[in-house]
């Protein structure tokens, strides 16, 4: 059953991006940012102090079941 708020496109291409920035982060002001705020806002992703976006725990995951198709621990 799927239980997750749904992502629109442009989300789960911003979600993918800021997976693939990894520690350096992705910066806001880019076309892409008020899909940041939405990932920030549903716990995918969060500001750091320099203002640098950056995946959290379960936005990793859920790259990695919805974009990745892969099932951590399955």
């Amino acid at each position: 059953m799927w239980n997750q708020p749904y992502l629109e496109t442009c989300c789960r291409s911003a979600l993918h991006r800021l997976s693939l920035c990894g520690a350096v982060g992705r910066p806001p002001g880019l076309k892409d940012g008020k899909c940041l705020l939405r990932l920030a806002a549903m716990g995918l992703a969060r500001a750091r102090n320099d203002g640098r976006y950056e995946l959290t725990a379960a936005g990793s995951e859920r790259h990695a079941s919805e974009i990745l198709h892969f099932s951590p621990g399955g």
